[in-house]
């Protein structure tokens, strides 16, 4: 508790809901931010860049563990394998020149072969890029996950409440194992803790698998919609990408890595993780009834 914990990607979806469980346990945090906005918390931001090996010694030092939450597609599709490449050996150099012992990574899961997505070849690729480094890195093989103000869940959102009727391609026939934000964040807080988590990978993922046509399908029961899919064979994961980019609020270097990588099955093939941290997993409706009221709250304040 007395050790320093460094968190990247920390204003992100995953990163604020993080330095928050990290702090109310009362974890001493320091943020890895761009630049310092005006608002202040119990956490310690320090300004770096990833991208800039020389803005990252001070980030560093003192530090024990540090999670990696980082992803460069919101800078533009073009060169973000490359973007997420160099920031993954510049952190590993400096980490280990400032001694940090552990590393706790959250990647995407996927199955390794020819036919994964672009993005979900970079996720994995930068899980060995920080493996092979010195420190014990836990890699964390996170499926969909759910949750207001992500991406997966504004997608669902805004296809079903805008498309009562939808065309979709064979993608929507994809299994996946979806998993709420909260559960995500407590996994990467209990990996923290528990020391026997070092070093090992892990998949994680909630108790329902679903394919992408049921998410919907749920989502719109929930909210009281009706909602009709047609499925056709000649949409590719690609074409529609890019009708799905003029439906959703999500910036198209985000949303269209998604939609292609929906191709891919995602879904959890060991559950180690269950036996070292028994958390309790929530089911995909609830997740869904959770991030509709954290939204209202959101907008009414």
């Amino acid at each position: 508790m007395e050790k320093t914990v460094l968190v990247t990607g920390s204003t992100g979806f995953i990163g604020r809901r993080l330095v928050s469980a990290l702090t109310g346990e009362g974890v001493r945090v320091r943020c890895l931010v761009r630049k310092q906005s005006g608002s202040r918390g119990p956490e310690e931001s320090v300004t770096g860049d990833l991208l800039l090996p020389l803005t990252l010694p001070p980030v560093f030092e003192g530090i024990d563990t540090a999670y990696y939450l980082v992803h460069s597609m919101a800078g533009g599709r073009s060169g973000f394998e490359e973007r997420e490449r160099t920031a993954a050996r510049n952190f590993c150099q400096a980490a280990s020149t400032a001694g940090v012992r552990r590393v706790i990574y959250l990647g995407g899961l996927g199955e390794t072969g020819d036919g994964l997505s672009e993005h979900l070849k970079s996720r994995l690729e930068v899980g060995d890029i920080l493996r092979a480094a010195p420190f014990q890195t836990t890699f964390l093989r996170a499926a969909v996950i759910f949750g207001a103000g992500g991406a997966s869940f504004e997608m669902i959102r805004s296809l079903v409440e805008h498309l009562p009727l939808m065309i979709t391609p064979r993608w929507v026939s994809t299994r996946c194992q979806p998993i709420a934000v909260n559960d995500v964040i407590n996994y990467l807080v209990g990996c923290l803790h528990d020391e026997r988590t070092a070093g090992r990978v892990f998949d994680i993922g909630g108790p329902d698998i679903l394919t992408y046509r049921q998410m919907m399908e749920r989502f719109a029961g929930i909210e009281g919609r009706r909602l009709f899919i047609i499925q056709v064979p000649v949409l590719t994961p690609k074409l529609s990408a890019y009708w799905v980019a003029l439906i959703t609020p999500i910036k198209p270097s985000i949303s269209m890595p998604l939609i292609e990588g929906l191709a891919n099955e995602v879904i959890c093939r060991e559950n180690s993780i269950r036996e070292l941290l028994p958390i309790r997993l929530t089911p995909y409706d609830e997740a869904v009834r959770t991030a509709l009221a954290e939204e209202k709250v959101n907008i009414q304040s």
